[in-house]
């Protein structure tokens, strides 16, 4: 089975970065996509950015010029900066990694906290 291990959430800031990391341990099949999500209190988990096996990048509009998402393919992991961070980026954050197979896996979730 895989299990991806997210680390980076805190309490930042208004203003603050925050880099959020995510990487696979047991991975057996070729990843395709590389994606964060978040989900706020009371509201649907919605997707932040992307990543694809060729590099291409997806951005929520709220993250467009403020987040950026990246990968180490070698060593499995995604990565989110997040920069100038706002009070409602305040959210549980998840990481999922869509297989060529078997689908996608999810990460636990790490927490987010944007005080003003």
């Amino acid at each position: 089975q895989v299990q991806l291990v997210e680390s980076g959430g805190g309490l930042v800031q208004a203003g603050g970065s925050l880099r959020l990391a995510c990487a696979a341990a047991g991975s057996i099949f070729t990843i395709v996509r590389m994606a964060w999500y978040r989900q706020a209190p009371g509201k649907q988990r919605e997707l932040v950015a992307s990543i694809g096996s060729g590099g291409r990048v997806d951005y929520a509009e709220f993250a467009k010029d403020r987040f950026t998402i990246s990968r180490d393919s070698a060593k499995n992991t995604v990565y989110l900066q997040m920069n100038s961070l706002k009070p409602e980026d305040t959210a549980d954050y998840y990481c999922n990694f869509l297989t060529s197979k078997w689908g996608d896996y999810w990460g636990q979730g790490t927490q987010v906290t944007v005080s003003s």
